[in-house]
Parts: C-alpha cells; structure tokens; sequence
C-alpha cells in the first residue's frame, strides 16, 4: 500500500516505484513476487480499476484520500483477479491497513466499497450468487 501512495504523488511509474521498494524498502519476509504483482498490476490497470470502484463509491476515486484508493486499488484487483485469495481475507487486510494508515474512518468506507465489489466479483463465493 506504501508504494500504491507514492505512485500517486510521484511521477515515476509502478515499476519504479516496486523495484525502489524491493531494493530498499520492503520488509522482510515480504513475497516479492507477489508485492511485484500488486504493485504493477494496480498501476498499469488504475484506470480500468478506479472505472470499478467508482461504481461502487459515491465519488470519484481520485478524490478518496490516497490511504484508502491505494487499498482499494489493491483489493479489487485481488478481488477481481485473484480468486485463490478469499474474499474475506482480501476486505479484512484492506480494512487493517486503513485503520493503521488511513484517517480515522477511512477504514469503515474501504470495507463498504470491498464488500459491494466481492458480492461482485465473487457472488458465489460471498452468497450473493442468488
């Protein structure tokens, strides 16, 4: 999510900004292929993802506060993308993220929007398959 923020506020693209993250600022223990994956996917498909979310939210993406588009960036593309990784887990994380990171009700907003988009994307897998 660190990298997804400053991707906002630079200039530089996602690949910049993971390879600067893997050579200097990923934590250990961090899965750097899938970090790699993340990074690059949520950046080279923010358009077709904040198109997504933005059916979801009651306002632009690129006006949500750049804590809580980074961790929905991310977990829609996990959402969407990533079918191996339950849903809950993907909404819980997001949600953890927010509340250490983003402003103080942020993370009640990120779990709305995830919840909407997993009964979406995963309708059989959240029950909101009929």
């Amino acid at each position: 999510m660190q990298a997804l923020y400053q991707w906002q506020f630079g200039d530089s693209t996602g690949q910049d900004v993971a390879l600067e993250f893997i050579a200097h600022r990923l934590p250990a223990g961090v899965d750097e292929t899938y970090f790699r994956e993340l990074v690059m996917q949520a950046t080279e498909r923010a358009e077709e993802l904040d198109a997504a979310l933005g059916a979801l939210t009651d306002r632009p993406v690129t006006q949500l506060d750049p804590v809580e588009r980074s961790a929905l960036l991310i977990g829609y593309y996990e959402l969407a993308h990533r079918p191996e990784v339950p849903w809950r887990v993907v909404v819980s994380e997001a949600v953890e993220l927010c509340r250490r990171y983003g402003s103080v009700d942020g993370h009640r907003y990120v779990n709305a929007v995830l919840d909407r988009a997993a009964r979406s994307c995963r309708p059989a897998e959240t029950g909101a398959g009929g």
